[in-house]
């Protein structure tokens, strides 16, 4: 076997991209080609499978979303392979099988196997092309799960998805989570440009199904699917679950004919993706077969599902003396669905840990945390080498306009060093930030991500 350590194949897999560390990247459909992970599906036989697939994407939610699907489908009998985005601690946490990451054994075994057809698709490519991690990753992923006999294969786009390397596969579904700005430097500035891209996952004769949306992005997903000849439909407030109480351990959704249901994720916004994967997994579930849709089993089976979703460092509780909660806030908007889920759950003194690096709404996480926070300590992470953080000075000057009360601390630890013996056993602890600075805390923790 080639690599013996998941940091060899982790280096191998984005060695393409890193040759071009420091050239200037275009908007997507300037700079991103699919065609590597083609021609590899290709070669591989991967091209030809058995399988149905499901994409998902959007700006917000997109990860839960596949996360509760899968775990639907799962419930309803069916062999789920799940593909996601990014990772906490380690990089087999991306690939999944009912719940279960895929072995590091299994994963460095068919990087190694892959290896030569990357490479000869390597040496094809110009000076200015690369191959795609994103394109590696889902050859891997589709390798194990044949090797497991999947029947379905739950799949989220990392960015955009007109250019992202998942596009390729051939689904039947797409699922369309809440469309903002995002990326504006690789997808564009306007909401309806952003959502041309994210309507690239939409496949000839195919079904898309989206939450509700502001009226441009409609308007760009309808025209997408009415020139595939796909059939598309958006939730109506029929189909989308009412919040109904919180829980020590999540919040109580009612949907439909389904009921009340204890979801265990704390944000009241996945009540919204909850819905989508339900519409989205009875959809699949109808070609697959099995289990009849209008049987109390059926009902029983997504009860159950919805019940046992597991989506790590997503307002995610991992203690309650004090309470400390994790979310991956990185904009105002986000941030302000968090203090909205956290409404009833706060208890004083409130300190916020916050890590958002430079190129996110930093100022826009500050505003929202800082108006409930009786502390904000900003700090970093060095888990990702890429990310690029405000100046701790000016960062500091920036959220005092919204909080009475700021430090700086270089690393998660010392932060906490400060905020622990502050927030007291009946507080609460916010860390808020990049997933990278959720990873650290995740560590810190010890939580076991091996199976969700």
């Amino acid at each position: 076997m080639r690599f013996q350590s998941e940091s060899e194949a982790i280096a191998f897999i984005f060695h393409s991209l890193r040759k071009l560390r420091g050239v200037e990247r275009y908007p997507d459909e300037q700079w991103r080609d699919p065609a590597p992970t083609r021609k590899l599906l290709m070669a591989t036989g991967l091209d030809r499978l058995a399988c149905e697939y499901v994409v998902v994407t959007g700006s917000k939610g997109k990860g839960s979303t596949a996360a509760s699907m899968a775990k639907l489908l799962e419930y309803l009998g069916h062999r789920v392979g799940l593909l996601s985005s990014p990772h906490l601690i380690s990089w087999t946490e991306r690939i999944r099988i009912n719940g279960r990451a895929i072995p590091t054994g299994d994963f460095l075994r068919i990087t190694s196997e892959f290896a030569p057809y990357i490479e000869r698709i390597e040496q094809t490519l110009n000076d200015k092309q690369y191959f795609s991690p994103t394109g590696i990753l889902l050859a891997i992923a589709l390798q194990w799960f044949t090797e497991q006999q999947v029947n379905v294969a739950v799949l989220e786009v990392g960015r955009g998805g007109r250019f992202d390397d998942v596009s390729v596969v051939s689904n039947t579904l797409s699922l369309f989570t809440p469309i903002m700005l995002e990326h504006t430097k690789y997808l564009g500035a306007t909401l309806d440009r952003i959502a041309w891209h994210k309507a690239g996952i939409i496949k000839p004769f195919g079904y898309a199904y989206s939450v509700p949306q502001p009226a441009e992005v409609l308007d760009v997903l309808r025209a997408e699917a009415d020139a595939k000849n796909a059939t598309f439909e958006w939730l109506t407030d029929r189909d989308i679950g009412q919040f109904v109480r919180e829980t020590p351990q999540g919040i109580v959704m009612a949907l439909g004919r389904y009921g009340e249901i204890e979801l265990p994720l704390h944000g009241r916004y996945q009540v919204m993706n909850a819905s989508l994967a339900v519409q989205g997994a009875g959809n699949v579930h109808g070609r697959l077969g099995g289990i009849k849709h209008n049987s109390p089993q059926y009902i029983q089976c997504i009860r159950a599902g919805l019940q046992k979703v597991r989506w790590p460092g997503r307002l995610h509780k991992v203690q309650d003396q004090p309470k400390v909660y994790l979310d991956a806030a990185i904009n105002a908007q986000s941030a302000r669905l968090l203090v909205e889920s956290l409404n009833g759950r706060v208890h004083q003194p409130l300190i916020s840990i916050i890590g958002v690096p430079d190129d996110k709404d930093y100022e826009g996480v500050y505003r929202e945390l800082g108006a409930i926070s009786s502390q904000i300590i900003l700090t970093e992470t060095v888990r990702n080498p890429i990310l690029a953080w405000p100046k701790p000075q000016e960062a500091q000057v920036l959220a005092q306009k919204y909080c009475t009360k700021v430090s700086y601390q270089p690393t998660l630890e010392s932060a906490l060093e400060e905020a622990l013996p502050r927030v007291g056993a009946g507080g609460t602890l916010l860390i808020v930030g990049t997933l990278s600075l959720i990873a650290d805390a995740s560590a810190i923790w010890e939580l076991s991500l091996d199976e969700i």
